[in-house]
Formats: C-alpha cells, sequence, structure tokens
C-alpha cells in the first residue's frame, strides 16, 4: 500500500466516524407547552383495522373546547384525574351487534403523559364506558 493510498484511506475512516458522531446526536424534543395545561388528542375509528374511516381532535380543558361535548368530557376526566379507564361506566343495555370501534387518547393531564387506546364491540359500549370524552359528533 502506498503513503497515498494509507493517507487516503485514513481520512476516509476519519470522515465516516465524524459522520457518525454527528447522526448519533440526541434528537431535540419538541416544547411541552405547546398545549399548555390539559389536552388529549383524541382519535376513533369505525370499523376493522383497515378502515379509513378516522375521526380526531384536539379536546383541550383550559378552557374545555374541541368538540360538542367538551365540557362534559373535560368534567368526566377531572373526576378521574384523567384516567379514561376509571370513567365510571353508565349503567345501560347495549345490544350485542359487533360493529367495533376504535380509540386513542394521547396528551397531558395535571403534567403527566396520557396515552389509552382501546377497542370496543360497538359504539354503545364505547359511550357506556368513556362518558363524553369520544363523543366526537355533535
Amino acid at each position: 500500500m502506498t503513503a497515498s493510498a494509507s493517507t487516503a484511506t485514513r481520512g476516509g475512516l476519519l470522515s465516516a466516524a465524524l459522520l457518525l458522531l454527528s447522526c448519533a446526536a440526541p434528537a431535540v424534543a419538541a416544547p411541552t407547552d405547546a398545549f399548555p395545561g390539559n389536552h388529549l388528542y383524541l382519535t376513533v375509528t369505525k370499523g376493522d383495522a383497515r378502515s379509513s374511516d378516522t375521526r380526531g381532535t384536539l379536546l383541550l380543558c383550559d378552557p374545555p373546547q374541541g368538540h360538542h361535548h367538551a365540557a362534559e368530557a373535560c368534567a368526566e376526566l377531572a373526576a378521574a384525574d384523567g384516567d379514561i379507564a376509571a370513567i365510571p361506566a353508565k349503567d345501560v343495555f347495549c345490544s350485542m351487534v359487533y360493529a367495533p370501534v376504535s380509540v386513542h387518547a394521547r396528551g397531558e393531564w395535571r403534567g403527566r403523559p396520557v396515552e389509552y387506546a382501546q377497542t370496543f364491540s360497538n359504539s354503545c359500549v364505547l359511550a357506556a364506558r368513556t362518558g363524553s370524552v369520544f363523543a366526537l359528533d355533535g
């Protein structure tokens, strides 16, 4: 190996190492105060996993806004300390028709991250278990 080939090889290795190190820098997180206060991004998908019938909205609770039942949803979330699974189930009778509805919520409540995902057998069961939180229709 000649001296120039050896120098070129070392230079190439040094460049590759610097490139790898620059790519390994930690990512900068998005500011968490983009939506101050209690907020959740909600999605509702009707049908199976291949369905394209998905609706979503941002629910803000300081003051309540985001969908037609925002005040009720924020009150229910406040009573459950932001835990959607802790919202008391309503005592209703739902049909046994299988029409799956999948929901997802992601956001922050009192400074804590919230992540919730669930599939319900139909929209009646969804409403009975989650109250107004996912009631995105008017």
